[in-house]
């Protein structure tokens, strides 16, 4: 009789990966989408500042907003 094999168990994150910012330029670049030197700057100070993905986003949209 053959052995039966338990399911494994697997993560939530299984199957995830994280892009890096250089990955993400080579595949934007592919669809023609280049990061403005605002755009780049923005990033740095987010990540100099340690924000988080929420608080990033928000300076996105400040950053858009007409008032």
């Amino acid at each position: 009789m053959a052995k039966q094999k338990k399911p494994v168990a697997k993560s939530a994150k299984a199957g995830r990966f994280v892009l890096g910012s250089a990955g993400f330029d080579k595949i934007s670049a592919v669809e023609g989408i280049r990061m403005t030197p605002a755009m780049k700057k923005r990033a740095g100070e987010s990540l100099a500042k340690g924000l988080t993905a929420e608080e990033h986003r928000r300076m996105i949209i400040r950053s858009y907003r007409k008032d």
